[in-house]
């Protein structure tokens, strides 16, 4: 049996991309044991209040929901375990910056396989207020209306 190729992705966090202007993304590892590795191969974990915090230069992800291994015996996992994420030293340096600027989080946007290793999406993003999410609401109505009717043009229809 080789090695997988590509990306699979296992989860990812639809509703943070509403509630966060997302920055910039990052690609970090997570420190995982044998039975949460077996746990998400079957496609099971949620992204849902998941965040990532910086503590003593080391990044941590936080309530990411990994359900415990179904045929895994005494060595099974804490399903909501804090969990470490691996990143280059000059990334973490500029993460430690940028939230110490203030208003801006940490928030995992995917979980996925890539060539048979763990990895997650990481953005660093802020807080959006509700006029914000109005306006995006507005600009994807009226884009999405500009399209139907360049489609409508386009079949001579209108």
């Amino acid at each position: 049996m080789g090695k997988e190729q590509g990306v699979k992705v296992i989860a990812s966090n639809r509703k943070a991309r509403h509630d966060y202007a997302i920055l910039d993304t990052y690609e970090a590892g997570i420190a995982l044991v044998g039975t949460e590795v077996k746990s998400l191969r079957l496609g099971r974990a949620s992204l849902v209040d998941a965040f990532a915090t910086v503590d003593d230069g080391e990044v941590w992800l936080r309530n990411l929901y990994i359900p415990e291994y179904v045929q895994g015996s005494w060595t099974n996992h804490e399903s909501r375990r804090t969990r470490k994420l691996l990143l280059h030293r000059s990334e973490i340096q500029r993460l430690i910056g940028k939230t110490k600027e203030g208003g801006l989080t940490l928030v995992p946007l995917q979980l996925y396989f890539s060539d048979g290793k763990v990895k997650v999406e990481l953005a660093l993003a802020r807080g959006k207020k509700s006029h914000d999410k109005r306006q995006d609401m507005a600009k994807r109505d009226a884009q999405r209306e500009i399209s139907r009717v360049m489609g409508r043009r386009a079949k001579g229809i209108a």
